[in-house]
C-alpha cells in the first residue's frame, strides 16, 4: 500500500471518542476534519481551475483579453453573460443599432450608386 492509499484509509476512519481520553480524541478530530475539508478544497478548487478554462475556450480569441484577468469561473460567467446576454433595454439597444447601420447600407429610391458610395 503507497503512501496516499495509507492516507486514505486513515481518513476515512473518524476517531471514536472513550470519556477518559478526551483531549486526545479532540487533538485527533481537530486533525481529521481539517484533512476532509482541505480534501474538499482541494476538489473544489481543482474544479474551478476545470470550469474557468473550459469557459476560456468556448470564448472566441477576439474576445479573450478581455475576460482573461477574470479568475473565478462563475464570475467569468456573468461578465459573458452581461457582455453578450445583456438583459431586455440591452437586447433592444443593439437591435436598435443594427436596425440603424442596416439604414446607412441602404439606398433609397432618390439616391444614385455613386452619391450612396460617397456617403458611406
Amino acid at each position: 500500500m503507497d503512501q496516499d492509499s495509507a492516507h486514505m484509509v486513515a481518513a476515512s476512519k473518524v476517531p471514536m471518542l472513550k470519556p477518559s481520553e478526551y483531549e486526545t480524541w479532540r487533538m485527533r478530530i481537530e486533525q481529521y476534519i481539517q484533512m476532509i475539508y482541505y480534501a474538499l478544497w482541494e476538489a473544489q478548487r481543482r474544479l474551478e481551475v476545470k470550469a474557468r478554462s473550459t469557459l476560456m475556450m468556448g470564448i472566441p480569441n477576439e474576445h479573450q483579453l478581455k475576460f482573461n484577468s477574470i479568475k473565478d469561473a462563475k464570475k467569468l460567467l456573468e461578465a459573458v453573460e452581461k457582455r453578450f446576454g445583456g438583459n431586455a433595454a440591452t437586447r433592444k439597444t443593439q437591435r436598435n443599432i443594427l436596425k440603424q447601420q442596416y439604414e446607412n447600407f441602404t439606398t433609397p429610391s432618390s439616391e444614385m450608386h455613386d452619391q450612396t458610395f460617397d456617403r458611406l
